[in-house]
């Protein structure tokens, strides 16, 4: 068999994952065990787990997660209130397909933002769109795309991600621009895409943070009314781990 003009055609075509494949079965000698059907089906194989991996890198990429957080490393057994049904519940992702949201409350250093990328990274896995954003910081983009411009396709962007996490939410006071730009994210995406909140304050006080009764009302009603809710309890884990290590 020729081998170098069939590695060219099969990158031509962009069958990398099988061209790959092709030239590892070539160099071990392990063709000649295979039967053709076998042979065939480990190429597809290959490729179609090439793909896969592309395809997660490039989410998780664009999805830029604060902690590399996989869910089968996801701690059950510290006690900070985190229900192990409930949450594999949430890792499945059903409520995103449902369009729901979900508000992880608690102290700080318990955990939130690492479960919400732990979410975020098996949204990624199963082909759904993530993007996490802390939330202070997303107030500062938006004003920059303000001025220069760009704030039509930043809200647009925000818009179309499947699942946007929101992390450290109600850690300043909501200034007026800050409420409609809220208002603004959470009403295009509300009923049709799903939206992950962080926060250390309950949801009891969130209409207080927002600071103005009319749009506290019409933020909480688009977050909260369709949203799951994870309330944690406890000493920081960061403390916890810092004691065990000394």
């Amino acid at each position: 068999m020729l081998i170098h003009p069939t590695l060219d055609q099969l990158q031509a075509l962009g069958l990398q994952g099988m061209a790959k494949a092709f030239t590892e079965l070539d160099k071990h000698g392990d063709a000649a065990t295979l039967s053709h059907a076998e042979w065939l089906a480990l190429l597809l194989d290959r490729e179609t787990t090439w793909r896969h991996d592309k395809r997660l890198s490039a989410r998780l990429r664009y999805a830029k997660l604060r902690h590399q957080a996989a869910p089968e490393d996801v701690d059950y057994r510290s006690p900070r209130g985190l229900e192990r049904r409930l949450f594999e519940t949430l890792l499945s992702g059903e409520w995103i397909d449902a369009h729901d949201n979900l508000a992880i409350c608690g102290p700080t250093g318990i955990g939130k933002s690492w479960l919400a990328c732990a979410i975020g990274h098996k949204a990624c896995r199963d082909n759904r769109s993530v993007l996490y954003v802390r939330f202070t910081r997303l107030l500062d983009e938006l004003a920059l795309a303000r001025g220069d411009g760009r704030i039509a396709s930043r809200l647009k962007s925000l818009a179309s991600v499947e699942l946007l996490i929101l992390d450290d939410w109600g850690l300043q006071p909501l200034d007026a621009q800050a409420r409609h730009d809220l208002l603004e994210i959470l009403e295009d995406r509300y009923g049709r895409k799903s939206t992950i909140v962080t926060s250390q304050l309950p949801t009891a006080s969130w209409h207080h943070a927002i600071g103005d009764s009319t749009y506290a009302d019409a933020i909480l009603d688009r977050l909260l009314h369709n949203a799951h809710r994870v309330e944690l309890e406890g000493d920081s884990l960061r403390r916890t781990k810092a004691s065990i290590g000394d």
